[in-house]
């Protein structure tokens, strides 16, 4: 269930370039990490590690960078590996994880 953070969380990004997949109106994970990734995500921000927004803004710089590469360099689209990609910058810049404890989360995955 979520709470009013969450609901505020997932409604902000709704008819935004960075709105995250949806099947039916409601949030869709192809796969568990994705769902954990996203969780982490709002619990990070609600605990006031970083501010929901800094995150949208890293979410929406990653998936401009994505589009901007060549086609033929191009990896497959992934909604959720750009979302992972801007929660680790986030993180970073926050201070909420050192970049060594950021390449240790990475090698575990």
């Amino acid at each position: 269930m979520f709470t009013r953070f969450e609901e505020y969380a997932a409604a902000a990004m709704l008819g935004e370039p960075d709105s995250p997949p949806r099947l039916d109106g409601k949030l869709f994970f192809s796969n568990r990490w994705e769902r954990d990734v996203f969780g982490l995500a709002l619990s990070l921000s609600k605990a006031g590690c970083f501010e929901w927004e800094a995150f949208r803004q890293c979410l929406i710089a990653s998936i401009a960078r994505w589009e901007a590469l060549d086609c033929a360099n191009q990896p497959r689209w992934d909604y959720y590996e750009r979302f992972l990609e801007a929660l680790l910058s986030v993180t970073e810049s926050s201070g909420t994880l050192s970049r060594a404890e950021l390449e240790r989360v990475l090698a575990e995955r």
